[in-house]
C-alpha cells in the first residue's frame, strides 16, 4: 500500500501532478474535528474558506472538510411516503434507498473531490464512523472514480496520534461499515413499519404518532416492567433496635441482632411487633452490656478499573449528569484533544500506553500534587477490567492539558472525573481496619462494626467513592459498657428502585440491547417522544399502553432476545462471518411473523391504544356537562383543555403557552380535576388545576398603571396588570383585542406598584415580592424599560451564558448557524438536534426555555 504520509513529510511538498499542486482532501466526521486536525497537521497555518457554505481548512495543498455525522440516510422510495395509501406491512419488503440529508455538505464534498488527487477518510474509529467514512467514499466515487481513497484511525485527536495515524494510513473496513449499514436498514424497517401500524390503528397521526423501535421498545419494556414491580409491591412491617453504648467519655451505636432460626445467619429485622417490643424492654431496662467478643481485621480496597463507556456514564451520573449530557461533553473533550475516544468497551490499557509519561504531563497543572505523589511509587501497575478489545483504549486523559477558562463548569467537572479515574487506576490500593464488637445485654445481642481508613491509597486522588469512617472505640472482652439510650424504629420494606439512567444502560448492556454508541441516545429518544419523564425515568401512561399492547398482540416487538440476536448478527457482519443481505433477510422474516400476529388483532389493538391514550390526557369531569375534560392540542400546536363531549359541549380552558402539559396524579379538592405540570426544560413548573387558575383570573381585577404607548394618545388606551386564565401575567392594553400591545410579567410573586415613575414612559416602577418575608424583592422597574433591557441582553448574550453550553458546544451550534441566544430562541429544536451531534431536541428546548 502506498504511504501518502511518510514520517519525513507531514505537509505536502511542491511536487506536482498533471502540472499543478497535489490536492489532498481530508474528510472528518464533524467540523470541529476538521478544524482540530487541520490545526495539528498545518502547525496552526491553515486558512479557512467556504465551499457551498461549508467550512474548508486549507494549507500546503491539503484541504480538510468536516461532515455532520451522516450526510446521507436510508429511506424508502417516495411512493411509500403516504401513510394512508401504503399498508405498513408493505414496508417490510420495500426497497431501501440512500439519499442526501445534508445537501450543502454533500455538494461541498463532491466539489472538492472532483479536484482531489488523494482522499483520506478520518472519521471516528468505530462502527458508526466507519459507515460515515464509507458514505463519504461513495460520494467521492460518484464524481471521481480513480482517486485513491485511504483511511486513518486514531483514538485521540492529539498531535502525536494524529500525525502517527496520517503517517500510516490504511483501507476502509467495508465489513465494519456494512454492520453499521445493516443497523440502519433493520432499524428503518422495524421502526417505520411498526410505527405506522400502531399509529394508524390508534388513529394517532401527525406529531402525535406512536413511535416504535427495535432497540427503543425493549428498553421501554425494561422501564415499564420495573414500574409494574413498584406498583405491585406490598410493604411488610418490620422493626430494628439500636442502643448507644458508652466507654469512658465516648459512645457508639450498636444494633440488636438475633440468629435466624431458618439458616443460622445473623438477622437485624424483627418481623413480629411483640418480639420487637419484648427485646426493646430488655434493652431499655438493662443498665449495661458486656462485651462478648472483639475481632479485628484489615481489608484491601482495590482501585477501580479504567473507564469504558458504560462505567463512565455511571460515574458521571453520580455527579448529576444524564447519560446523553455526559456523552455530549465527553465527545467535545475528545474532539478538543483532551481525552481519548469516549465510545469503547475496553477496560484494559494498551501496552503502548506509558502511564508514567502521561502522569508527568500533569506535573505542572492543578493536578500536579496528585501526579507527583503517584510518580513517587516504585512501580505503576494499572488496574484491569474484564473487557479487553483491540480498537479503542479505555477512556483516559491525553497529555494535552486544557485551559480551564476555555471549558464550561460542566466540561471541567467531567474532564476532572476522567483525569482522576486515570490517576486512580495507577494508584495503590487502600487499606481499611475493621473492628467488630459483640456485646450481651441481659441475654439480648448487640453488635457494632467500626472501620478506619489506614492507607488512603487511591482515595487520595479519586474522591468519588465513599471513604467515610465509622468510629468504634477500642474495647476488650469482658468490658462492661453503659447503655446510654435504646431505640425501637418501626420501618417498612421498600419497593424496588427505578432504574437510574446509568443503571438502565448497564442493564441494557448485560442483556445485549443496543451498543455502547446507541444506548444513551435510545434513552434520549424515549424522553423526546413522551414515553418517560423525570429522573430516574418513569414511564408515562402512553408507554405503559404501548408495551402492554405489544406484549398482548406481538411480543417480539418488545423482546430483548430479538434485538440482542440482531446485535450479534451485526457483530458477525463486522467480523466477516455474515453479510448485510443475509441479516436484513432474517430481519424481514421476523417482521413478517410480527405482522401476521398484529394484523389478526388490528381492531382490538387499536381500541386498546385509543383507550390508554385517552386516559393519559384525562383531567376529570366537565363542570358544564359532566363529560370528561381532556388535554388537547390545537392545529397551531398550542395546548388547551377541552370537553370530550365536543361539539355538543364547547367548554374549554387555556393552558400556559410554554412547555408541554403532563397530567399529574394530584387531584384538586374543589373541582376533582387532575393538576397539570408544564414540561419546559429547566423552566418546568406546576400549573395546578386549570379551572382554579381560570377562576382566579376571572376574580382578579385589572390594575391600571398608565397610558398605552401604542394607542393611548389617539384612543385613550391604558396599560393594566392582567391575570390570564392560563396562569400567565402581563401588562397589556385595556383596548384588547383592538390593541394588542403587551409586556410579560413573572408568573409568581406579589406585584407592588410603586409611586416612583419612569421619566421616559410615565409608568410606575414595579417590585415583585416572593412571599411576605421577602427582604430582597425583585425591583423590576418600569415594565417597558425592563423588557427593552431584557431584549438587549438577549441580543448581546453569547451562547455560553446558557447552562450546559460550553465553548465546544457553542462552536458546534455556531457551525449549524446558531450564533447567539436570539438565533437559538427562534430555531427548530428537531432541526438543530439533527445538525449538532450530542445535542437532543429536548436539550434545545431546555436552552430555549432559559432564553425566554
Amino acid at each position: 500500500m502506498r504511504n501518502l504520509y511518510p514520517e519525513s513529510q507531514l505537509t505536502v511538498s511542491n511536487d506536482t501532478r498533471r502540472g499543478r499542486y497535489i490536492v489532498e482532501l481530508i474528510v472528518t466526521e464533524k467540523n470541529n474535528a476538521a478544524r482540530r486536525i487541520a490545526e495539528i497537521l498545518s502547525e496552526g497555518g491553515a486558512s479557512t474558506s467556504q465551499v457551498a457554505g461549508v467550512n474548508v481548512y486549507e494549507w500546503g495543498g491539503r484541504r480538510c472538510i468536516g461532515l455532520s455525522g451522516h450526510v446521507v440516510g436510508v429511506d424508502f422510495p417516495p411512493e411509500y411516503s403516504d401513510w394512508r395509501d401504503v399498508e405498513p406491512a408493505e414496508l417490510v419488503h420495500a426497497d431501501v434507498v440512500k439519499q442526501p440529508t445534508q445537501e450543502d455538505i454533500v455538494n461541498a464534498l463532491q466539489r472538492l473531490a472532483r479536484e482531489a488527487d488523494d482522499v483520506v477518510i478520518a472519521t471516528d474509529y468505530d462502527r458508526e464512523g466507519e459507515l460515515i467514512g464509507k458514505e463519504a467514499f461513495e460520494l467521492v466515487r460518484e464524481v471521481n472514480e480513480e482517486v485513491p481513497v485511504q483511511r486513518v484511525r486514531f483514538s485521540s485527536i492529539t498531535d502525536n496520534e494524529v500525525r502517527s495515524a496520517f503517517a500510516d494510513p490504511d483501507d476502509i473496513d467495508f465489513d465494519l461499515a456494512a454492520a453499521g449499514e445493516a443497523r440502519q436498514v433493520v432499524d428503518l424497517m422495524w421502526g417505520a413499519a411498526l410505527t405506522r401500524f400502531l399509529s394508524l390503528s390508534a388513529g394517532q397521526m401527525g406529531e402525535d404518532f406512536i413511535s416504535v423501535g427495535r432497540v427503543q421498545s425493549p428498553t421501554l419494556k425494561l422501564i415499564v416492567d420495573k414500574e409494574r414491580e413498584i406498583q405491585a409491591f406490598e410493604p411488610d412491617d418490620y422493626w430494628e433496635l439500636f442502643a448507644d453504648l458508652g466507654k469512658d467519655d465516648s459512645t457508639f451505636e450498636a444494633q440488636y441482632f438475633y440468629e435466624n432460626p431458618e439458616d443460622g445467619t445473623e438477622a437485624e429485622r424483627v418481623w413480629d411487633e411483640d418480639d420487637a417490643e419484648a427485646a426493646f424492654d430488655v434493652l431499655r431496662q438493662a443498665g449495661e452490656a458486656v462485651v462478648d467478643s472483639v475481632s479485628r481485621r484489615t481489608r484491601t480496597d482495590d482501585p477501580p478499573a479504567p473507564f469504558n463507556t458504560t462505567q463512565f456514564i455511571r460515574a458521571a451520573g453520580s455527579l448529576g449528569y444524564s447519560a446523553g449530557r455526559a456523552m455530549s461533553i465527553a465527545e467535545d473533550l475528545y474532539t478538543a484533544g483532551y481525552i481519548t475516544y469516549p465510545r469503547t468497551d475496553n477496560t484494559v490499557y494498551p501496552d503502548d500506553l506509558d502511564e508514567r509519561e502521561l502522569l508527568e504531563a500533569f506535573q505542572n497543572t492543578v493536578f500536579g500534587d496528585d501526579a507527583e505523589s503517584l510518580l513517587e511509587q516504585d512501580r505503576l501497575s494499572p488496574t484491569e477490567g474484564d473487557e479487553e478489545t483491540t480498537d479503542h483504549p479505555p477512556i483516559h486523559p491525553t497529555a494535552d492539558f486544557p485551559d480551564r477558562n476555555q471549558l464550561s463548569e460542566d466540561e471541567w467537572e467531567v474532564y476532572e472525573l476522567v483525569v482522576r479515574r486515570f490517576f486512580a487506576t495507577v494508584a495503590e490500593p487502600a487499606e481499611w481496619a475493621h473492628l467488630r464488637v459483640v456485646a450481651d445485654a441481659d441475654g439480648e445481642s448487640l453488635k457494632a462494626n467500626g472501620k478506619r481508613l489506614v492507607e488512603e491509597g487511591y482515595h487520595a486522588v479519586y474522591p468519588y467513592y465513599d471513604s467515610s469512617e465509622n468510629y468504634v472505640p477500642a474495647v476488650e472482652e469482658g468490658d462492661a459498657l453503659a447503655i446510654a439510650d435504646a431505640r425501637l424504629d418501626a420501618k417498612q420494606t421498600q419497593p424496588p428502585r427505578r432504574y437510574g439512567q446509568s443503571r438502565l444502560i448497564e442493564t441494557m448492556e448485560s442483556m445485549g440491547i443496543g451498543t455502547k454508541s446507541t444506548r444513551h441516545n435510545t434513552i434520549e429518544k424515549l424522553y423526546d417522544r413522551g414515553y418517560i419523564e423525570g429522573d430516574p425515568p418513569r414511564p408515562t401512561t402512553l408507554a405503559e399502553a404501548v408495551v402492554a399492547a405489544a406484549e398482548e398482540y406481538a411480543d417480539l416487538v418488545v423482546s430483548e432476545e430479538m434485538t440482542s440476536e440482531l446485535e450479534a448478527d451485526m457483530t458477525a457482519i463486522a467480523e466477516g462471518e455474515k453479510n448485510l443481505e443475509d441479516v436484513t433477510a432474517e430481519s424481514r422474516e421476523m417482521l413478517d411473523r410480527v405482522f401476521d400476529e398484529l394484523t389478526a388483532s388490528r381492531e382490538e389493538l387499536g381500541e386498546h391504544l385509543r383507550t390508554s391514550l385517552k386516559a393519559d390526557k384525562t383531567l376529570g369531569p366537565c363542570p358544564e356537562c359532566g363529560d370528561t375534560l381532556l388535554v388537547r392540542q390545537s392545529r397551531t400546536g398550542s395546548y388547551f383543555v377541552g370537553c370530550d363531549g365536543y361539539p355538543e359541549c364547547r367548554f374549554t380552558l387555556p393552558l400556559p403557552s410554554s412547555g408541554e402539559p403532563l397530567v399529574l396524579d394530584d387531584v384538586c379538592d374543589d373541582h376533582d380535576l387532575h393538576e397539570v405540570k408544564m414540561l419546559a426544560g429547566r423552566n418546568t413548573f406546576v400549573h395546578g388545576c386549570p379551572l382554579c387558575a381560570a377562576e382566579e383570573a376571572d376574580e382578579s381585577e385589572d390594575r391600571v398603571i398608565g397610558p398605552c404607548p401604542d394607542c393611548g394618545e389617539e384612543h385613550g388606551g391604558e396599560l393594566a396588570i392582567k391575570q390570564l386564565q392560563s396562569g400567565s401575567r402581563l401588562v397589556g392594553c385595556n383596548r384588547y383585542p383592538d390593541c394588542e400591545y403587551s409586556l410579560p410579567l413573572p408568573r409568581r410573586g406579589d406585584i407592588e406598584v410603586t409611586e416612583t415613575y419612569c421619566d421616559d414612559h410615565d409608568l410606575p416602577e414595579l417590585v415583585v415580592y416572593d412571599g411576605e418575608d421577602d427582604d430582597d424583592p425583585w425591583e423590576l422597574g418600569c415594565p417597558i424599560c425592563n423588557y427593552e433591557e431584557y431584549q438587549e441582553r438577549q441580543r448581546q448574550k453569547g451562547l455560553e451564558a446558557l447552562d450546559g453550553v460550553g465553548p465546544k458546544t457553542a462552536e458546534k451550534l455556531e457551525d449549524a448557524g446558531v450564533e447567539d441566544v436570539g438565533d437559538l430562541a427562534d430555531a427548530d429544536p428537531e432541526g438543530v438536534a439533527e445538525q449538532v451531534s450530542g445535542v437532543s431536541a429536548d436539550k434545545v428546548r431546555d436552552w430555549q426555555a432559559q432564553a425566554d
